[in-house]
């Protein structure tokens, strides 16, 4: 088993569309980021590369690249979640928590976790996603940022031996 933690923190500012987990949140203002600024999805594929030991977001898509400009943060999972594949790994569970003084993202939940288990093939029963303020306390209590972190685990896949 391999266990890999992250975390991500984006201000508020941009005239960009809100997106948390891969679901637009109408809310009038986006985040400040290189790519589309998804919080949640960041901090999972930081996790993600943390637990295989291959880096962070920033290795695989540097916001020098303009390629990356505005991207769908989805897709940046996905292409994360191949190269996890391809050294025979498999999800065991994700446990997240988004801190956030506004906007309210309880009614949003249950269509992250979906998102997150078709990117990652797995089911929705491994993905647990959690809300909490900052209480009014620093930026993100002062409603300037969005911050989120999390852990997963990921468990090897063994080919049985044929040989006996």
């Amino acid at each position: 088993m391999k266990i890999g933690y992250g975390f991500d923190l984006h201000p508020f500012g941009s005239n960009k569309p809100l997106i948390i987990g891969g679901v637009l949140i109408p809310y009038p203002k986006g985040l400040i980021a290189h790519s589309n600024g998804d919080v949640l999805i960041h901090t999972i594929i930081d996790a993600l590369l943390g637990a295989v030991s291959m880096g962070d977001i920033g290795t695989f898509f540097p916001s020098s690249n303009i390629k990356y400009k505005n991207i769908d943060s989805r897709i940046l999972l996905r292409d994360i979640w191949k190269k996890i594949q391809t050294i025979n790994y498999y999800l065991s569970n994700i446990d997240i928590t988004i801190i956030t003084e506004s906007p309210n993202i309880s009614s949003y939940v249950f269509l992250m976790r979906s998102n997150l288990a078709s990117d990652l093939s797995t089911k929705i029963d491994n993905i647990s996603i959690k809300a909490t303020t900052a209480k009014k306390i620093g930026s993100i209590g002062r409603k300037e940022a969005i911050a989120c972190q999390g852990v997963v685990m990921l468990v090897k896949k063994y080919k049985k031996n044929l040989l006996r």
